[in-house]
């Protein structure tokens, strides 16, 4: 099993306060993540405020620009994979964002994970994208994937898609990693489609073991549908930690930070239908032996890695101090993915 961190790149008035993170802040969780052995840091993606956070908070919260944050990190780090949890592929115009992603690639020496998704807000893709506005995102994020694939690996690219065009481009240098891995983030149809057919993982949140074993039967039904190989596809998971000396007391701090705000968001999307029980007991919340019985059972459902993990907390140190109780209890007792 592999672990890693969301570092806070564009969480505050989401899951943290306003304010919560500064640029230093974020390049600080994620050297101490390399340092505590986790085997990832992600940095997650908008590029606008959302409305539900902009009624919440009467100042507009700092969101970095991941991939720049993951480019000052990975100067900074040697061992941890640079990962996106996710980035909003609709929002993105792939030429740019193929330059940008190999050039990361190159610079940490091939450590790079793309995960993509068509976004859980409405109102920030319409804000950013107006001309998409009534864009089919499940082409958008096909027509994306596809476009990165042609423009990572072949010499002279041309894509004619019904969003997405552009002839004869010429990008170098390509990525280290070949195929450099591109996961599809989400929990719908759609993304699990993806996966099957065109990722090399894919990456729900916030889902238990039982719908994670029937998503992945289907990752890899379509997988097998498409002639490729299912099991060389990634099974990830982004999951919420709150840990706590007791089972009340983790459940309590949870109910008392933003990620209640945060969770209250998704209840028309991802979320849909799924109680504040429900999302406690699926998400690492617990004591420290609870935690660890929960990734056991993630483990047996057919997980291969806890990807972009929230840490609850209402400041950077409480932050830090569910890493590093995560890292005492549970990266021990799961060491096969522990980086070294």
């Amino acid at each position: 099993m592999k672990f890693g961190v969301d570092v806070p790149t564009c969480l505050a008035g989401m899951a943290y306060p306003v304010p919560f993170a500064t640029a230093d802040d974020v390049v600080r969780i994620a050297v101490e993540a390399e340092q505590l052995g986790y085997d990832e840091v992600a940095g997650n993606d908008h590029l606008s405020t959302q409305r539900f956070v902009r009624e919440a908070w009467p100042a507009a919260p700092d969101y970095f620009e991941p991939l720049m944050m993951l480019a000052t990190i990975a100067a900074k780090t040697s061992t941890v994979r640079l990962g996106t949890g996710i980035l909003v592929l609709p929002m993105r115009d792939p030429v740019l964002l193929a330059k940008q992603v190999a050039t990361l690639d190159q610079i940490s020496g091939g450590r790079v994970t793309l995960a993509v998704a068509a976004g859980g807000y409405r109102d920030e893709f319409e804000a950013v994208a107006p001309d998409l506005a009534e864009a089919n995102r499940n082409d958008l994020m096909t027509e994306g994937i596809e476009s990165l694939r042609v423009l990572f690996e072949q010499s002279r690219s041309t894509y004619d898609g019904k969003y997405r065009r552009f002839v004869d481009v010429e990008s170098y240098p390509k990525p280290v990693q070949s195929p450099l891995p591109i996961y599809s983030g989400g929990n719908g149809k759609g993304a699990i489609r993806r996966a099957g057919q065109r990722c090399e993982g894919w990456l729900p949140a916030k889902i238990g073991p039982a719908e994670l074993a029937a998503g992945r039967a289907k990752v890899h039904g379509y997988a097998r549908e498409a002639g490729r190989d299912a099991s060389a596809i990634t099974i990830a998971l982004q999951s919420v930690v709150c840990i706590a000396d007791t089972a009340a007391q983790a459940r309590e701090k949870f109910r008392q930070s933003t990620f209640q705000l945060f969770r209250c968001s998704l209840n028309d999307t991802m979320l849909t239908g799924v109680s504040e029980d429900q999302y406690i007991a699926d998400s690492l919340i617990g004591t420290p032996d609870e935690v660890c019985e929960k990734v056991a059972a993630f483990q047996e459902a057919g997980l291969d890695a806890f990807s972009a993990t929230l840490f609850v907390a209402d400041t950077i140190d409480e932050m830090l101090d569910q890493m590093r109780l995560f890292a005492k209890y549970v990266l021990p007792a799961f060491p096969e993915g522990m980086a070294r």
